[in-house]
């Protein structure tokens, strides 16, 4: 699903209207029609209904949301931010069939703050607001009776649904938050989602079972063919289908890969522990962690389905450069699909000598983590994904110590440096954090949403390393999906951990334990919205 700018989203609006047929008076009603069926679906068990409308399209999708919610049986009024006569175009026609077809329907027109004031005793009896007020083509910031109703909306305990946008925020924007905007509890957009979707957030926690109220896409007849982006960027929940498909029934085990986890030192066996179950617990067919001998009967502790090969180590319990003897590595990698090199492998004695090595002597898919990746402080030039797989998967940390950088740096540039970075090295680069995204070889980049405050905590990169590692084993020649796929299984595992739990409480192997929840969730529903943030209930 591509990401679009709000230029991007009217082009693709009238592309739809000029060279597929599809009036905006269509479009229009279908979005209204949309927003008024998820909130049928989401808030059922209410009857009173305040629909914030501006003046121009956003508004006129809140008219029809209005009318087809009134024609339910929900006690609906309108609020309009200026006069019935200053509505114009495909708004003006929604707002005449609203009148025409729901005669109990009050709309209050809004001229003064004084007029607004006069609304108070409806927006204080609502049981759910539905704010249309501006959208996709808004350039904040809000101004006049906007701004005072922004500030009334905001004392008020009703959930708010938010038509394209809460109102006030830049559609451009990759913030996180968006200073003097609406606040909102779900949003319903259209077509595709725009960069606000996927970088800010946009709704209000623990509303309904996440840690962020649902963001969804609804489509409403914009053809692929008419939804194009210049920005190369797009969403990861799309990629998840190829973890939906069926296996075969002539399966066995060698068909969805063996993945080697290597790493561990003395005090750390519990990360190659929780990368081979992530492995085990996401598909592979195989796993084998390959660890220093004196945490080996540790490692095998976390499921008798684990193979283990123990490992020559130094004096301070890391691995050893003997390990790198003779055949032993091409002993060691005989058979392998994918290899998994870093969680926790230490820095310590010849540990990082060791990474490189592996990293340079095998071309097979190598998933690099945690103190692989700070084996290459300084040696970034030796990361060349050229003619083979490689996936990195740092958290901020560990880009600034990759890239020569500060934190503040990396953060303050998080997609341009991922985008140059994967593209630089021919590699796909997992830059972790707020909204993690997957960046590819080309130059595409994904953008992940699901996630939450839970994953901050020691193992959840382990865990990752573990889930892709898996994926690009049992779907090596689709690596760009599965480790899109990967990463927001990952994140989605860790929503449905919280619904059932609490962020406090949340360990990184409950995520393990939830991984069956986020493969069967389905991120389109019966209703052909598409969940990209929250959970579906």
């Amino acid at each position: 699903m591509k990401i679009l700018t709000a230029a991007e989203m009217g082009a693709v609006d009238r592309r739809t209207a000029e060279e597929f047929g599809t009036s905006l008076e269509a479009l229009m009603d279908r979005a209204g029609r949309a927003v008024a069926q998820f909130c049928l679906r989401r808030y059922g068990t209410v009857s009173r209904v305040v629909v914030l409308c501006g003046r121009g399209n956003n508004g006129g999708d809140g008219f029809v949301a209005a009318r087809v919610l009134a024609q339910t049986g929900w006690m609906v009024r309108v609020v309009l931010l200026g006069r019935m006569d200053e509505v114009k175009g495909e708004a003006a026609t929604a707002l005449r069939k609203l009148r025409e077809e729901t005669s109990a329907v009050v709309v209050d027109q809004v001229v003064d703050d004084d007029s607004l004031r006069g609304c108070a005793q409806a927006l204080n009896d609502s049981e759910l607001l539905i704010d249309a007020v501006v959208g996709t083509g808004f350039q904040p910031p809000l101004r006049g009776t906007a701004l005072l109703l922004q500030s009334m909306v905001e004392s008020l305990e009703v959930p708010v649904v938010a038509v394209d946008l809460p109102s006030g925020w830049d559609a451009d924007s990759m913030e996180q938050s968006a200073e003097g905007s609406f606040r909102a509890d779900a949003v319903v957009t259209f077509t595709a989602p725009k960069m606000a979707h996927v970088f800010g957030h946009l709704t209000r926690g623990y509303r309904g079972g996440g840690t962020f109220g649902p963001v969804v896409v609804a489509g409403i007849g914009s053809p692929k063919e008419a939804i194009l982006s210049g920005s190369g960027l797009s969403w990861t929940g799309a990629a998840k289908v190829i973890a939906e498909r069926p296996r075969s029934v002539n399966s066995n085990k060698g068909k969805f890969g063996h993945v080697l986890v290597v790493g561990g030192s003395y005090g750390k066996a519990g990360a190659p522990a929780m990368a081979s179950l992530a492995c085990l617990r996401t598909g592979a067919g195989l796993v084998t962690a390959a660890v220093p001998k004196s945490i080996v009967n540790t490692v095998a502790r976390i499921a008798p389905e684990l193979m283990l090969v123990p490992l020559a180590e130094g004096t301070k319990g890391a691995v050893s450069f003997k390990n790198l003897d003779g055949a032993k590595l091409d002993s060691l990698l005989t058979k392998i699909s994918v290899v998994a090199l870093g969680p926790g492998l230490s820095t310590d004695g010849d540990a990082p000598a060791f990474a490189r090595q592996v990293v340079e002597k095998t071309t097979l898919p190598v998933v690099i983590d945690a103190d692989a990746l700070n084996a290459f402080e300084g040696k970034a030039n030796l990361l060349d994904g050229s003619g083979r797989v490689m996936v990195l998967t740092p958290h901020p940390g560990e880009m600034a110590r990759l890239a020569g950088l500060s934190v503040k740096e990396v953060e303050a540039d998080r997609l341009g440096l991922a985008r140059r970075f994967a593209m630089e090295h021919q590699l796909t680069l997992v830059l972790k954090g707020w909204r993690t995204l997957v960046a590819h070889p080309d130059g595409s980049v994904a953008v992940n949403t699901s996630g939450n405050p839970a994953m901050a905590k020691g193992g959840s990169g382990d865990i990752l390393t573990g889930i892709v590692a898996a994926m690009v084993a049992q779907f090596p020649d689709d690596v760009a999906r599965a480790v899109e796929t990967a990463v927001y299984l990952h994140g989605l595992a860790a929503d449905f951990a919280v619904h059932a739990m609490d962020e406090h409480t949340v360990l990184a192997t409950d995520t393990v334990t939830h991984l069956s929840d986020a493969f069967r969730y389905r991120v389109t529903d019966e209703d052909e919205l598409t969940w990209i943030c929250g959970l579906r209930q």
